[in-house]
């Protein structure tokens, strides 16, 4: 029996009842179309949060306090949430850090803006002029503070473009209009650059204010939440990382480096960890779905057992003119492979449009990447043969008489 033979059964067996096999296809074709689906959002999730971290620039360094531990605890609270650095700090990096380009303080939090009436819940990062250097930060429309204004404490905020569109409506002149933070009007004088990016670290979506104007308002005390330093170039981010660690440990008299109560983190260190927890996601949404081919493959499964059962007769006559049991067995291990391998190509094409659809309307950035339609096809093919093998196994096994008795 020629594979020319074989192809031609196997259409005219799955054409016989084409809605059984309809049904069959679907559960393969929602399995598939799920996998290809859940992969790109993880995939472009990773993309869209690796691509705002990239656009601060390659040379960033980020300082934080280190875990909050209080007396008798095991258990720290977290990185950053202790209250450790200070001006001084800043003053002791400004005068004895080499090849940096330029320093800047954070103090960060989220608030209720409101304005006209709307409101949003969004960062505000209390900071000086040489955040814009150090994260690079252009401004569109208007201006970003000076240093006069940080020395003033004046009530000024820069807001980025996914804020002003959420008080005031998209692409409205925001400049001269009034936003209040924390029961406190501030004046807009600036529209930073769209960057695209949503999510964590997202600049469309903050709001910049003095730093002294956010330590008197808003938090209230000397300390800040984040010190970012930016190196001169890339290759010399180590070294730089390395002086810091120095001098903030000479600073807070520190002796033993695994007892710093601050932590440093570059630009490569933040796309690792990223990475690793999307990475992560992008396994538990492909798990989730791939229960959906299990089912699928269950679902041929019964079909084919269903299908020996009822061509019994037509087995028994192969077998009884000359049919091997290796050509029973490779005809309805193809036909398994037909049905989850024509339920592939669909269910990559519906997982496809999905996605795209995700991306279009705006819901999240979705990526559907090769790997993930080469694992879709591999994936069906071999649940074919898995769930296809007890089958064809049990109709090559059949006893020819007692095949063809068969009522």
């Amino acid at each position: 029996m020629n594979i020319i033979d074989i192809l031609h059964e196997t259409y005219s067996a799955l054409t016989a009842n084409k809605v059984r096999s309809g049904l069959t296809v679907l559960g393969i074709v929602i399995g598939i179309s799920s996998v290809i689906a859940m992969l790109a959002i993880g995939q472009g999730a990773q993309n869209s949060i690796q691509a705002s971290i990239q656009s601060i620039g390659s040379n960033l360094i980020i300082i934080q306090p280190g875990a909050q531990q209080g007396p008798g605890m095991m258990v720290s609270s977290g990185r950053g949430s202790a209250k450790s650095l200070k001006l001084s700090d800043i003053d002791a990096l400004n005068k004895n850090l080499t090849s940096i380009s330029s320093l800047a303080a954070e103090v960060s939090g989220r608030y209720q803006i409101t304005a006209r009436g709307q409101n949003t819940n969004t960062q505000v990062v209390g900071t000086t002029p040489s955040y814009q250097t150090v994260r690079n930060l252009q401004v569109a429309e208007g201006n970003f503070f000076s240093d006069p204004n940080v020395t003033s404490g004046s009530k000024v905020a820069v807001i980025g473009p996914t804020v002003r569109d959420d008080l005031f409506g998209e692409g409205v002149n925001a400049i001269g209009q009034t936003i209040r933070i924390k029961q406190v009007n501030f004046k807009v004088i600036g529209l930073t650059q769209t960057k695209g990016g949503s999510g964590f670290g997202s600049q469309d979506d903050m709001i910049f204010i003095p730093l002294s104007t956010a330590q008197r308002y808003l938090s209230g005390d000397e300390y800040v939440t984040s010190i970012s330093v930016a190196a001169e170039s890339a290759d010399v981010t180590s070294a730089v990382q390395q002086q810091i660690t120095d001098i903030l440990l000479l600073e807070h008299h520190i002796k033993n480096s695994a007892l710093a109560d601050f932590s440093t983190l570059n630009q490569a260190d933040m796309i690792a960890t990223v990475s690793s927890v999307t990475n992560i996601f992008k396994i538990l949404l492909g798990s989730v779905a791939g229960i959906s081919l299990v089912v699928g493959g269950i679902g041929i499964m019964n079909m084919m057992l269903t299908t020996v059962t009822e061509r019994t007769r037509e087995i028994g006559l192969r077998k009884a003119i000359g049919a091997k049991r290796r050509d029973i067995s490779l005809q309805f291990l193809i036909e398994a492979v037909a049905l989850t391998f024509s339920g592939g190509v669909i269910g990559v094409i519906l997982g496809w449009l999905v996605s795209y659809g995700i991306t279009y309307f705006g819901v999240l950035q979705a990526s559907v990447s090769l790997f993930s339609v080469l694992l879709a096809f591999g994936v069906s093919t071999i649940i074919g043969i898995v769930f296809g093998y007890y089958p064809a196994r049990r109709a090559a096994g059949l006893n020819p008489i007692d095949a063809l008795r068969y009522e």
